[in-house]
């Protein structure tokens, strides 16, 4: 508690002192009232394109400071921006569909959320000195291009959906409220989805015809939107006095709104005068209009509505008053599904059972259906607005001290505003007219209207002129900031959007700005809108919350916030909020919001992040680099996990070109852009003297690496000495434990030439310093011969050289080079060589394989036999099988003899065998050994012949024919 009022102490002394300073100078009320004269709620750069309208910039005039203070410059605008059309036109019906309770809560979720958003807003804002550019600015230069631009864009986005939102507003109270009779699409006498059409339909009319005229005025210049900006300050402000000033007039006088019930139906009070089915006229009984509505004819005898004649008329008050006790009957929540009729809770109704309910556009009925995460979607963008203060910051006499005070505060009182409102709507107001959104109920009067004093129009009208003045404010805004992100280049295909008028105005970004408010405006229905603007706004609230905490974990050194009431754990709690609303609202909305983020995110990347802001969030790059190096500092890798990490050491011609280019082809080849590459040359001189050649071959390198799309490191060393530097790359490449266990290097040229002996001397110190180090060493032959990344070949030979034996690894490689091939690019010399169809049935028929096997075979291309082996085939086939008998499944292949005779085996040596050349032709896929029904006579008549190929496959090499 002594915190709570400390605080609350503290930012109203800073506002004293505020108002005060401002008004130190001249007389309060004069001071008052020139501020007032000279308020303005346009975003940062309007001022200067209405001083270009006016020929005012190129007049000579001192330049002035900054004269908006926290009360203009920031408070009252935020103030205006965030109380909107929601409160006027939703809260008192999401007040009756969620109930007072869960109401609350939902206020209270996102009065958190921009409070806390607001808290990281002055933490940016006390960072510093804060750009004068608006929100846009500071938001982009903490987070970078990247993140900048994607929340840019969403920032954009939501607030040009903000311009729909309203204009769909206030094309509804002047339908429903003010003239219906303007509606170009009657809904008289229509009833469900054609009176839903009819509505839609209107608001597409409307809604385009005034997008289209606020266009024009916006473009024709902002100064006319600047001199309403006060009145539409003074419409806000008075309706939400008008509403308090009626909620302490009905504890004396509630105002005398009737609605009327049939049985516990709420009728539509529209075409009658009298709650009541007859009335005494005279002393006789006569019908009423309701009766006629109800009934064939207005006499008593006529034929009615079953559930008119079983019921009866109940009148109750709308409006009972702040001391009648509706809040108890108000606390819990009523959803209902689409169509359904809103109903008086405590009445009870008799109705036939499977009866078909006719006239119902009599009744007041729900026109969507309702639920706890819908309500919430609808009424987030009632909270938003918060950055209307930081827009400003160029404007501001101290935006370090103002932002933070006059944001802060602004949130504070609307939070306060919003959440009285739920618990004196519930309290003043009867659960049927709160459910009732279109206040049909109440002779179609506006709901919240009906509590306020003087008069209903106060709030229609006030909430009028404040919908038009935000719609306005939107198209005003949303073309400056497109036009920033243009102007700064990170997105390239948005720069001709950066263009505009003479003067500076945003003519094509205001055009883009338009057609996307129409897609909004097609959708012709505040419910829906909502929630998409509801999605860009948290994503934008979500990243500065992001951003604020990422750079207090990582302590960036260009991350000092001095506003005192900031720390990590309130952005990283708000940052939490924002993802869970996102969630809550519209799961689907949120994937596809995030997948938006996410792809400008990722161009940005690859097309237009080439500015430098000095953002923290790089530092996020630096700490997960640093965490995994320590992590690979543990200990060395397991066998497994032993990949090349490849040292490529290149020479440099005298114009710092490198000679053997064709290195970081074969590079880029042998790695595929995974694992670690490091490029090195060495220089010879002094690293004083060569400084400059030395960043000028390190520039060469990286060209050429991207050329060959080699992903890794350069590193050029300058020494006076050759071989020294050759030596420092191969002791000090890479980093802890990201270090190099490969070199690759060229065989050095004119090594037989006595006076170039130095060349092969510092390669036999290459090979000698690798094998101390326990690396691998890599010499291409002919290099310079090796193809590039872009050229390919039709044809050509992979020669396998079975040194050590293995197993069948290498006959599994081979067998998957020749199993890969299409049959179009196997070359005419394969087909050639592979067995016949036929051939291969007959093979596969005599080994007694099962039907289930023989359809496992994979298709071998067919070949002819050059020579007359001595074994069968199926005694081949077998001893082949048994050679693999230590795997439990094996990969088989037929071996032919190219240029040797079966019948010299038994005479044949190792010696001479080694010198014979085997083809492996076809390969099967693999197969069970044990399912292979062979017989055990079998085993034994080849046991010699295995053995003894056994002893031979050490010593052989092998030639795999392939394109």
């Amino acid at each position: 508690k002594t915190d709570f009022s400390t605080s609350i102490g503290w930012y109203i002394n800073i506002i004293s002192n505020e108002i005060t300073e401002e008004m130190d100078t001249i007389p309060m009320v004069s001071s008052l009232l020139s501020s007032l004269a000279n308020y303005s709620n346009l975003p940062q750069g309007s001022k200067e394109h209405e001083e270009a309208e006016n020929n005012e910039g190129s007049r000579k005039k001192p330049v002035q400071a900054p004269r908006m203070g926290t009360l203009m410059g920031v408070y009252l605008p935020c103030l205006q921006n965030i109380l909107g059309v929601i409160l006027f036109l939703r809260m008192t019906w999401m007040v009756g569909i969620g109930g007072v309770i869960e109401a609350f809560i939902i206020v209270l979720m996102c009065c958190s959320t921009t409070m806390l958003t607001a808290i990281s807003m002055s933490a940016i804002a006390t960072n510093g000195v804060v750009p004068a550019g608006g929100s846009y600015y500071m938001i982009s230069r903490s987070l970078g291009p990247e993140f900048g631009g994607a929340v840019g864009i969403c920032f954009y986005l939501g607030t040009t959906f903000a311009g729909a939102m309203y204009i769909l507003g206030c094309i509804e109270i002047l339908l429903v409220y003010i003239v219906p009779q303007a509606a170009i699409f009657k809904m008289e006498g229509l009833e469900g989805a054609e009176a839903e059409a009819a509505m839609l339909n209107n608001m597409r009319v409307y809604g385009t015809l005034v997008l289209s005229f606020m266009a024009i005025v916006v473009f024709v210049g902002v100064k006319y939107v600047n001199k309403l900006a006060l009145v539409f300050l003074a419409c806000v402000i008075c309706s939400i006095l008008a509403v308090y000033a009626g909620v302490i007039k009905t504890a004396f006088e509630p105002p005398v709104f009737p609605v009327c019930v049939l049985g516990n139906r709420t009728l539509v009070w529209k075409g009658f005068d009298v709650c009541a089915k007859v009335i005494e006229r005279e002393n006789a009984t006569v019908t009423t209009k309701l009766w006629r509505l109800f009934c064939d004819s207005e006499f008593l005898n006529a034929t009615c509505d079953s559930y008119f004649a079983n019921n009866n008329i109940t009148e109750i008050q709308g409006i009972p008053g702040i001391m009648s006790g509706t809040l108890r009957e108000n606390l819990f929540g009523n959803y209902m599904d689409k169509g359904s009729f809103i109903e008086k809770v405590g009445l009870s109704a008799a109705v036939e059972p499977d009866s078909i309910p006719t006239n119902t556009n009599r009744y007041v009925l729900a026109d969507i259906t309702s639920f706890f995460t819908m309500l919430v979607g609808i009424y987030f963008p009632s909270v938003t607005g918060i950055m209307a203060g930081s827009n400003r910051s160029g404007d501001l006499q101290d935006a370090q001290k103002s932002i933070p005070i006059g944001t802060i505060l602004a949130i504070t009182t609307t939070s306060i505003i919003y959440m009285s409102s739920v618990f004196l709507f519930g309290s003043c107001i009867e659960g049927t007219v709160l459910r009732d959104k279109f206040g049909e109920a109440v002779r179609g009067n506006l709901v919240i209207g009906t509590l306020a004093w003087p008069s209903p129009w106060v709030i229609v009208f006030g909430s009028f002129f404040s919908t038009c003045g935000a719609g306005l404010q939107s198209l005003t805004g949303a073309p400056r900031l497109m036009q920033a992100i243009a102007r700064d280049g990170i997105v390239p295909f948005l720069r001709v959007f950066g263009h505009g008028k003479a003067n500076g105005e945003p003519t094509w970004a205001l055009l883009l700005t338009a057609c996307i408010c129409e897609s909004g405006i097609l959708i012709a229905s505040l419910d829906n809108v909502a929630p998409i603007l509801s999605m860009f706004f948290l994503m934008c609230y979500m990243f500065v919350n992001l951003a604020c905490a990422v750079q207090t974990l990582l302590r960036t050194p260009n991350w000092r916030p001095r506003f005192k009431f900031y720390h990590w754990t309130l952005s990283f709690l708000g940052m939490s909020l924002c993802l869970s609303l996102m969630f809550i609202c519209s799961w689907y909305y949120a994937i596809v919001a995030m997948g938006i983020a996410s792809c400008i995110y990722k161009y940005i990347e690859f097309r237009g992040a080439e500015k430098e802001w000095g953002d923290g969030i790089r530092g996020l790059s630096l700490s997960a680099a640093r965490f995994a190096l320590m992590r690979l500092e543990e200990g060395p890798p397991h066998t497994k996990n032993w990949r090349p990490q490849i040292l490529v050491l290149v020479n440099m011609d005298s114009e710092l070109n490198v000679e053997q280019p064709r290195l970081l082809s074969l590079t880029s080849q042998l790695k595929a852009g995974k694992g670690l590459t490091i490029v090195g040359t060495a220089l010879e001189g002094t690293y004083l003297e060569n400084h400059p050649q030395g960043q000028q071959a390190e520039q060469s390198l990286r060209k050429l690496m991207e050329a060959e799309k080699v992903k890794g490191f350069s590193q050029v060393v300058i020494s006076s000495n050759m071989r020294d530097a050759t030596s420092h790359l191969v002791q000090a490449g890479g980093l802890g434990g990201l270090q190099h266990n490969t070199v690759l290097a060229c065989w050095p040229r004119n090594w037989k030439q006595a006076e170039d002996h130095q060349s092969w001397r510092n390669f036999i110190e290459l090979v000698r310093e690798t094998t101390a180090a326990s690396e691998a060493l890599l010499v291409p032959k002919n290099v310079s011969a090796f193809p590039s990344n872009g050229e390919r070949f039709t044809e050509g030979h992979i020669d396998v050289w079975w040194i050590v034996h293995d197993g069948v690894t290498l006959v599994h490689i081979c067998i998957s080079l020749l199993y890969l091939q299409h049959d179009s690019d196997i070359s005419a010399y394969t087909y050639e060589k592979t067995l016949m169809m036929e051939q291969r049935s007959q093979i596969l028929k005599q080994i007694n394989l099962t039907k289930t096997e023989r359809e496992r075979e994979v298709h071998v291309r067919p070949q002819a036999f050059t020579t007359e082996p001595l074994m069968t085939f199926r005694q081949l086939v077998h001893s082949t099988m048994f050679l693999t008998n230590h795997l439990r499944y094996a990969s088989f292949a037929w071996c032919v003899l190219e240029k040797f005779d079966f019948r010299n085996v038994k005479r044949a040596v190792p010696g001479k065998m080694s010198r014979q050349l085997f083809q492996i032709v076809v390969a099967t896929q693999r197969q069970d050994v044990l399912s292979c029904k062979l017989r055990l006579a079998g085993y034994c008549v080849l046991l010699f012949w295995v053995l003894y190929i056994i002893s031979l496959s050490r010593h052989c090499s092998y030639r795999v024919v392939v394109p």
